[in-house]
C-alpha cells in the first residue's frame, strides 16, 4: 500500500515538474511577468508576440495545467490571471538546495583553510 507521505511527495514532485517545464519556456516566462501587473485578455497577452494566437493559447495550456495562471470566460473573452503559489513552492525547493549547497562548501573551505594551516606547520625537509 502507498502511503500518504510517499502520495504527497510524489504529487510535490509532480507539481515541480510541471513547474520547471512550464518556467522553461522564455514566452511563457514573458507571459508570467505581463500577469504579474495584473489580468489581462489572451488578445493582450499575445501582443507583443510574434507567434500566432493558437500557439499563444498552448503556452497558456502549459501554464494553467502548471497551476501558475487561472483562465476564466466572459462570453468570447477569455481573461488570465497570474497564480504565483507554484512559483513559490519552486523556490522553496531551490531555496533548500541552495542552503544544502552553501553547507557543503563552506564544509570544504574549512577543510582547505585547515589542510593550509597543517602544510604551512609542516617542517620543510
Amino acid at each position: 500500500m502507498v502511503t500518504n507521505s510517499y502520495t504527497a511527495e510524489f504529487r510535490s514532485a509532480h507539481n515541480l515538474d510541471q513547474t520547471f517545464g512550464a518556467l522553461a519556456d522564455s514566452t511563457r516566462r514573458a507571459i508570467l511577468v505581463r500577469l504579474a501587473s495584473g489580468e489581462a485578455t489572451v488578445g493582450e497577452l499575445a501582443g507583443p508576440f510574434e507567434i500566432s494566437r493558437p500557439a499563444i493559447s498552448k503556452h497558456l495550456r502549459v501554464l494553467e495545467h502548471a497551476g501558475l495562471v487561472h483562465r476564466t470566460v466572459d462570453g468570447r473573452i477569455s481573461r488570465c490571471e497570474l497564480n504565483a503559489a507554484p512559483m513559490r513552492d519552486a523556490a522553496e525547493w531551490v531555496e533548500y538546495y541552495r542552503e544544502f549547497w552553501e553547507g557543503q562548501l563552506d564544509l570544504l573551505a574549512s577543510y582547505f583553510n585547515e589542510k593550509k594551516k597543517t602544510t604551512k606547520e609542516e617542517p620543510e625537509k
